[in-house]
């Protein structure tokens, strides 16, 4: 996946496309991901001992890596992400400005 925890990311597809927001956690069996504050959905929660008064509670669902693009941090446009193979490592490059990621 070549999305990684801490990326900054504008959403492309859905009911929150155009927001940005920063990568919590990643997914890499299902390949998705979650950034807090978008894709929030309700959900009903029973009365128990972490919610002695229960009630509807928004959480975060997570978000196919498909509908997100990365955010170049030097050019700071949405790009695709490629990658630059050197002697001894991988390296991510924003294929807009060809800078490291």
């Amino acid at each position: 996946m070549k999305l990684k925890k801490g990326d900054k990311v504008k959403i492309t597809a859905g009911k929150d496309r155009g927001r940005e927001g920063i990568v919590e956690r990643v997914y890499k069996k299902t390949g998705s991901v979650i950034i807090p504050g978008v894709n929030i959905y309700k959900k009903h929660v029973k009365k128990s001992e972490q919610m002695p008064q229960g009630g509807v509670v928004d959480i975060p669902r997570p978000l196919k890596s498909a509908k997100v693009m990365l955010i170049c941090p030097k050019c700071s446009k949405a790009t695709r992400v490629g990658y630059k193979v050197t002697k001894d490592r991988k390296m991510r490059i924003c294929k807009k400005c060809q800078s490291t990621i």
